[in-house]
């Protein structure tokens, strides 16, 4: 075992999946991730779940290894209680190549490239599931989710993006795959407008949609009704400022869904139920929801979708079969 690798181990928490450290090549040079691998060996296909972190942030930060620690290193229990791979790559200069046009500083790498690779070494290599194949992205990440739903779609079974809008000048051809989308977003986002557009104080963001055009777009691609059923959340605590509703439209958690999580009065923090960022970055991006844990909503999103064929139909099953 490599120093790097022991080094990560002890830094774990028991009922974790036990990370590594690896690194794919690509046309841009070598590109580092870690991946998360339960400890109890198993001979089925398992599902994959590919983390793409935030601008500025890094694997190690979302993977639960680096301050803040980020509420998607939940994905470790999960991983291990599920029987799941969970995969997160780094970005290039902590950023993504997502499809925002006009942005200044974003990296020029083939990231959606570098996930296809990823998602192909991972199915030869560590028996990842090609059925199940789901990403998650949190902030820029999550804009970089939206850019892999586009032009990855076919190899998706579904994707989140968390405090993420999509852009009004894409550098890519509209999404033309349905697939199941889970949008997370906050009414309060000081970096994120839920209404769309740009903040004067975020020069490194362009123009966004708003959320409910977002949402629209994976709706209709989707062929869904224009109207959803809303829930709203019960609040685990009295004093948290913020509340969650939950927006479904597709009644079938094993066809095709999109599901808006609507954080009222949230800033830009992913709601959690365990892992709370500390009050001065708070101060800083607004209030952190604690009425859900978004691993665990990502997790009951995608556990029962699978990739579909042109018709929205699901693809034959693999050996792994509906096991989670």
């Amino acid at each position: 075992m490599s120093n790097e690798n022991k080094s990560l181990q002890m830094r774990q928490r028991p009922g974790q999946a036990v990370i590594t450290a690896h690194t794919i090549a690509t046309a841009d040079g070598p590109r580092h991730y870690l991946m998360a691998t339960p400890r109890k060996q198993n001979a089925n296909l398992r599902p994959l779940v590919i983390i793409l972190h935030g601008a500025g942030a890094s694997a190690a930060q979302v993977m639960g290894l680096a301050f803040p620690v980020s509420p998607l290193s939940v994905w470790l229990e999960i991983a291990e209680r599920e029987q799941l791979l969970v995969v997160a790559p780094d970005g290039s200069k902590k950023g993504w190549n997502d499809s925002f046009a006009h942005v200044r500083n974003k990296p020029e790498t083939d990231d959606t490239g570098m996930i296809r690779n990823l998602i192909a070494h991972m199915i030869q290599t560590h028996q990842a599931d090609p059925q199940r194949i789901y990403v998650i992205g949190v902030s820029k990440g999550g804009m970089m989710a939206y850019r892999l739903a586009t032009e990855l779609g076919s190899m998706l079974a579904a994707f989140a993006s968390v405090l993420a809008n999509m852009p009004q000048q894409s550098v890519c051809a509209a999404p033309v795959t349905p697939i199941s989308a889970l949008i997370v977003a906050s009414t309060r986002d000081p970096l994120v407008p839920y209404g769309g557009g740009k903040y004067f104080y975020t020069p490194l963001l362009s123009p966004m949609k708003s959320i409910n055009d977002t949402v629209d777009i994976w709706r209709t691609l989707a062929n869904l009704p224009a109207t959803g059923k809303s829930v709203d959340i019960p609040k685990s605590t009295a004093s948290n400022p913020t509340s969650c509703t939950r927006i479904t439209w597709g009644d079938n958690p094993e066809q095709l869904q999109v599901v808006l999580l609507r954080i009222n009065g949230g800033g830009h923090a992913e709601p959690s139920q365990s892992q709370f960022y500390p009050w001065f970055l708070s101060r800083l991006v607004g209030a952190q929801n604690t009425d859900i844990d978004i691993a665990e909503e990502a997790w009951a999103f995608f556990k029962d979708k699978r990739c579909k064929d042109a018709g929205g139909n699901s693809l034959p099953e693999t050996a792994s079969g509906k096991n989670k």
